[in-house]
C-alpha cells in the first residue's frame, strides 16, 4: 500500500506540472483528491488496517494529500502568473506612438440654449451679468423688503429667490437689484443662473435655469417690451412668433404680464412672465421713478430647449443619457 502511494504521488507531481491551463488543472484536483479520486480511495483501505499499521499509513496518507495539494496549488499560481504576463504583453501601449484622436464633443442642449439667448439678446443690446451662485441675506431678503408693495408678507416671503417655487413670478433677481444699487440708467441686462424648487415630473425638476432680464431707461413703455420679447422670440425660433401678454400680477411689477407664443400648430404656450418696474422699487435702489421707466422678465431656458428641439420630458435633459445628448453635438 505504501508503494501505490508512492507511485501516486510521483504520478501525481508529473500530471500536475505537465497542466498546461487551469481546466486541465482542476480535473486533476478532482481525480486525485475528490470524492472519487484515486488519493481519496487510498484512504478506505484504512478500515482493514491494525494498530500501528492503521496510524502509520494513515499518517502516509496524509502527507501524500498536503504534497499533492500544494503541488496543485503552486501550479495554478504560476498558470495565473503566466496568463497575466501574457494579458500585459498583449496589451501593451507604445505610448511613444502618435495619438489617434478622440471624437468630438458637443455642448449641452440647455448650454447652447443659454449661449443662443445670450447672443439674442446682445444683438438687441443687452449685456449678460452674472452673480453669486449663493446669495447673501441682503440681496436675497431685505433688498426689496418694501410694506407698500406687500404690507401683509412684509417679511414673510418679500423676496422669493429662495422660495424657488415662485421665482418665474418675481422677474426681478438679486443680480438686477445689485446692478441697479451700482449703476445708474440706462441699465439692459439679462441675468442666466440656476433656480431650485421642489417639484420632480416631465415639465418640472428640482434645478431648472431662467433668464432674468431688466431694461431701464427714461420712457420705457410696455410696448417696447412686447416689441423686444417678440423680436428675441422671433430670431431664436427663426420664424415669425406671436406674442400675447395676458394680465397678471407680480410683486414688483405694474402692470404685470404672464407671457405666451404660438407655436406652428396654432397654440398658445406659457414661457415667462413681464411687467413695468414698480416706481417703489426705483426708489428702494436709488432710481429717480420720476425720470427712468423700466420693464422686467423672466423666461425658463428648458421651456425654450424642449420648445425648440421637440423635447417632451424635461428630465431628458439631466438623465445622463449619451443616446439624448450626443444627438446635439
Amino acid at each position: 500500500m505504501t508503494d501505490q502511494l508512492e507511485q501516486l504521488l510521483q504520478s501525481a507531481q508529473t500530471a500536475v506540472s505537465a497542466a498546461t491551463d487551469s481546466r486541465v488543472l482542476e480535473q486533476l484536483r478532482v481525480d486525485l483528491l475528490g470524492k472519487k479520486g484515486s488519493i481519496t480511495e487510498q484512504m478506505k483501505q484504512l478500515g482493514t488496517l491494525q494498530g500501528y499499521e492503521r496510524k502509520a499509513f494513515g499518517e502516509r496518507i496524509n502527507k501524500v494529500k498536503s504534497a499533492v495539494s500544494d503541488l496543485i496549488e503552486a501550479r495554478a499560481k504560476t498558470l495565473a502568473d503566466a496568463d497575466l504576463q501574457a494579458k500585459l504583453a498583449a496589451e501593451r501601449i507604445d505610448v511613444t506612438l502618435p495619438g489617434r484622436g478622440d471624437g468630438s464633443g458637443g455642448l449641452h442642449p440647455i448650454t447652447r440654449t443659454i449661449n443662443r439667448m445670450r447672443h439674442l439678446f446682445g444683438e438687441l443690446g443687452f449685456e449678460t451679468v452674472e452673480g453669486p451662485e449663493i446669495e447673501d441675506d441682503f440681496h436675497n431678503f431685505t433688498a426689496l423688503n418694501i410694506p407698500e408693495l406687500h404690507p401683509a408678507r412684509a417679511m414673510q416671503d418679500t423676496f422669493y429667490v429662495m422660495d424657488a417655487a415662485r421665482v418665474l413670478r418675481t422677474h426681478t433677481s438679486p443680480v438686477q437689484i445689485r446692478t441697479m444699487q451700482q449703476r445708474q440708467p440706462p441699465i439692459r441686462i439679462i441675468c442666466p443662473g440656476r433656480v431650485y424648487r421642489c417639484d420632480s415630473d416631465r415639465t418640472h425638476s428640482p434645478m431648472f435655469h431662467q433668464v432674468e432680464g431688466l431694461y431701464v431707461a427714461e420712457k420705457v413703455t410696455f410696448a417696447d417690451m412686447k416689441y423686444d420679447l417678440q423680436m428675441f422670440h422671433s430670431r431664436f425660433f427663426e420664424r415669425e412668433v406671436e406674442v400675447r401678454l395676458r394680465p397678471s400680477f407680480f410683486p414688483f411689477t405694474e402692470p404685470s404680464a404672464e407671457m405666451d407664443i404660438k407655436d406652428e400648430k396654432g397654440r398658445w404656450l406659457e414661457v415667462g412672465g413681464c411687467g413695468m418696474v414698480h416706481p417703489k422699487v426705483f426708489e428702494a435702489v436709488g432710481i429717480d421713478p420720476e425720470r427712468y421707466t423700466g420693464y422686467a422678465f423672466g423666461m425658463g431656458v428648458e421651456r425654450l430647449a424642449m420648445l425648440r428641439y421637440g423635447v417632451d420630458d424635461l428630465r431628458l435633459f439631466f438623465n445622463n443619457d449619451l443616446r439624448f445628448l450626443e444627438q446635439f453635438k
